[in-house]
Parts: C-alpha cells; structure tokens; sequence
C-alpha cells in the first residue's frame, strides 16, 4: 500500500451464509481482508465480521460488491400469542441478512 494514498476502513456484519463468498470478492479486488466471528444480539445468529482496508476511490466499488453478495432472508420467529389460553408460539416472518456497512477514514497506516 502506498504511503501517499489515502484509505478507508470498512467494516461489515453479514450472515455466515454469506461471509465466504463477499470475502472472496473483497480479496478479488484487491482488498486485504480479516474475517472475525459474531452473534447477532436479535436472533442470536451466527455472522462474521468482515474488516478491510481498501484505497478512499474504491469505497463505493466495494460497498457494490457487498450489496451484490450479501443478501436478505425472511426467518421465522416463535412469539408467544399473549390471549391463548395456552402458550402457543405464533411463527412471525423477520427480515434479516444483507450487510451493516461501517465506513471509516483511515487516518495512519502502518505495517511493521
């Protein structure tokens, strides 16, 4: 990475159906990649967080790719019905997936 160019930070959460295939497309660009395991805090699924450096002109080239490979998904959901007389669970449609992106500027950057 060249010392005069300047270079952004991205940051996204997606599902773990999708964590392969828009890491393979981030390092196809170019972009050098670390992948963390996550838990969503909502439904407790499983989702990777996908960090990368890549050059401030490539941002929205990269953000393409993301909404490209990372998709939503309709799961269902058990919500107690609060008038039976039994706790019966209610299946109730969430949409869930696609990609939180996070942008951020990098403002040094060092390898050592």
């Amino acid at each position: 990475m060249a010392a005069d160019t300047q270079y952004k930070m991205l940051i996204a959460i997606v599902q773990a159906q999708d964590a392969d295939i828009a890491s393979e497309a981030l390092e196809g660009f170019g972009a050098q990649v670390i992948r963390l395991p996550s838990m969503g805090g909502f439904l407790g699924r499983r989702n990777a967080t996908l960090i990368a450096g890549i050059p401030l002109t490539a941002e929205e080239q990269a953000i393409q790719l993301l909404r490209k490979n990372c998709r939503q998904r309709v799961e269902y959901i058990s919500i107690p019905l609060e008038s039976a007389p039994l706790p019966l669970p209610a299946p109730t449609p969430v949409t869930i997936g696609g990609a939180a992106i996070f942008s951020l500027e990098v403002e040094h950057f060092e390898e050592i």
